[in-house]
């Protein structure tokens, strides 16, 4: 099966198991962002994200706390992921440009879901070639292990080979803040214009 069907895949498995939890969409009256919600799982820290600390491109030990300082995008993906992440990457690099333009300023975060191949130094090079500003971040098993159970991000090995497997794995992006969390959510299916709308309502909505 094509890695895009996977992830598609997975991201019914996340969307259904979500759904199932109770994280509906949240339109209370009062609700600063009610005007910018369309996700079907929206309303705030409680539904996802969570505190982490991960591993720096530089090797530094890298928390929730340090990488969410502004309205960021955050992606869980694997460096040898042949199409899905970096294209859905460059897509949140080409919003996070756009909303630059326009003076909202936008963070970027990729955590891997493969640490057994996705070292520092990797992660490093593999974020540096879609965009400078994207943070990269990965780290022991558990420590991504528990940043996806956080963010709810479905993710699995598939096949037996040791060194050229593919990943299994959720693919939203993520909009967070320092306060109130955890905003957005984003598809492969949105385009850099769509998320560039979006994440400006929300900022400027704040």
């Amino acid at each position: 099966m094509p890695t895009r069907t996977y992830a598609l895949a997975a991201a019914a498995v996340v969307i259904v198991g979500l759904a199932a939890a109770g994280y509906a969409v949240m339109r209370a009256p009062g609700d600063p962002f009610v005007d910018c919600r369309r996700g079907a799982v929206a309303g705030g820290a409680a539904t996802i994200g969570g505190p982490f600390t991960l591993t720096g491109a530089d090797g530094s030990r890298v928390t929730d706390t340090e990488a969410i300082t502004k309205p960021t995008l955050v992606y869980f993906g694997y460096g040898f992921c042949p199409d899905i992440c970096p294209t859905d990457l460059s897509r949140n690099a080409l919003a996070a440009e756009a909303l630059k333009e326009r003076g909202i300023d936008v963070g970027q975060v990729f955590v891997s879901i493969d640490p057994a191949r996705d070292t520092p130094e990797a992660v490093g090079d593999f974020t540096a070639a879609i965009d400078p500003a994207l943070v990269g971040l990965t780290g022991s098993d558990a420590d991504v292990a528990a940043a996806a159970k956080a963010y709810k991000v479905f993710y699995r090995k598939a096949g037996d080979d040791p060194a050229n497997y593919l990943m299994d794995h959720s693919t939203f992006t993520y909009l967070m803040t320092p306060e109130p969390g955890f905003l957005e959510f984003f598809g492969s299916e949105a385009s850099p214009e769509e998320v560039a709308e979006s994440v400006a309502c929300f900022a400027q909505a704040l």
